[in-house]
């Protein structure tokens, strides 16, 4: 789990409580001043990089001192961060290889947003605070206001970390406030979140088709980026009802993760499932023409179980491959077909509202679908015409 939040949001209020319930965490900010101690090559590097003078009279790093030589110079601050962060990157490796197997690790990152590393963890928790509040934090700490804004202001602003949330803490009011939402994050999600990935589960529910939430193609994105990154930079493509505007659907993102070959998928399916998108094995899509052998796919789903995720790995440019595409695409195009598959939806999520896992579901939607695809076809060619 990577966490982080601006200056003052509260972070180590939330790493305390994690840590309390039994995770390991794994605190950057303490690792960055552990790399540069006393006696320490990363120290001697910095001496000599920047001179004596980074020094004060015991031999310890002189912060202030260095923070004037790199704050406004971007070559000193690459050179700095040249020494620092391949020790740093070296030392958490080591803590986290050393975590025991059925750990929750937590990464404690203040600059996780920044530094673009949200893509490399299962799930990134981001601590929030109101903005005065965390300069009144800060100036409590020692700070003076003008030096507080000025390090606020240089972070990410909220915008950005919102991006990349799969979870958002409030750490607005009060310790105990804050001690609750961790508490649950940790029952409900965190501890069943890790079992499944170790023991390559898939988090499964019942068909429930529920009213279009805008936010899905900014989740799909946020997990996109993460397949895309375990599965070495291949495409990633949001498809499936949950990417369509305004259409009711199942609570579950629909990806496909484009390949060369399905021995290309099976190569892959250990690195997705550490990342938490175990495999359920070889699949085919129903053919809507041409050679059903071009229709075979490799199915995965998410592990985690409030963010549930069919990803769909197909041989990128096939013909199962550009279906869900333009299926999606003649649904955002046509409202009456919208309508009309989203009556279906409700229909059966109702038939099937026992079925435990909606495969059910699934397979009773297909005869709508063959009878779509003519009509998903007849779309394109007059589109290529016009």
């Amino acid at each position: 789990m990577g966490l982080s939040g601006g200056i003052g949001s509260g972070k180590s209020t939330v790493a305390g409580r994690l840590a309390e319930h039994g995770a390991v965490v794994v605190d950057a900010d303490r690792l960055a001043r552990e790399v540069v101690a006393p006696g320490t090559p990363g120290l001697a590097e910095i001496a000599e990089a920047f001179g004596a003078g980074v020094l004060d009279p015991s031999g310890a790093l002189d912060r202030a001192a260095l923070a004037a030589k790199v704050f406004s110079d971007d070559g000193a601050r690459a050179t700095l961060n040249g020494i620092t962060h391949p020790r740093i990157a070296a030392r958490t490796a080591e803590l986290v290889a050393a975590a025991p197997e059925d750990a929750v690790v937590v990464h404690d990152v203040p600059l996780l947003v920044e530094n673009g590393l949200a893509p490399n963890y299962h799930l990134v928790v981001i601590v929030h605070a109101d903005p005065e509040q965390r300069v009144r934090r800060l100036v409590a700490r020692g700070l003076t206001e003008q030096d507080a804004r000025s390090r606020m202001a240089k972070q990410a602003d909220d915008a950005a970390r919102r991006a990349v949330a799969d979870v958002w803490l409030d750490n607005s009011g009060t310790p105990d406030l804050v001690s609750a939402l961790v508490d649950a994050l940790w029952a409900d999600r965190l501890v069943p979140y890790e079992a499944n990935v170790r023991l390559r589960r898939y988090a499964a529910g019942p068909p429930v088709v529920v009213p279009h939430d805008p936010t899905w193609p900014e989740q799909a994105a946020r997990v996109g980026r993460r397949i895309g990154v375990a599965a070495g930079g291949r495409r990633v493509e949001h498809i499936g009802s949950t990417s369509v505007p305004g259409l009711a659907a199942k609570d579950v993102l629909d990806l496909q993760l484009g390949v060369r070959s399905m021995a290309e998928a099976d190569d892959l399916a250990d690195a997705l499932g550490r990342a938490g998108f175990p495999a359920l094995g070889a699949a085919g899509d129903t053919p809507k023409h041409g050679d059903p052998a071009e229709w075979e796919k490799r199915l995965h789903a998410g592990a985690d179980p409030q963010r549930r995720v069919n990803l769909h790995v197909r041989v990128e440019g096939g013909p199962a491959w550009e279906w869900s595409l333009r299926f999606r695409d003649w649904l955002r195009a046509d409202p009456a077909a919208r309508r009309e598959y989203e009556e279906l939806k409700l229909d059966l999520s109702r038939r099937h509202a026992g079925d435990a896992d909606g495969f059910a579901y699934g397979e009773a939607k297909e005869p709508w679908m063959a009878a779509a695809a003519a009509r998903v076809e007849a779309f394109y060619r007059a589109g290529q015409t016009s």
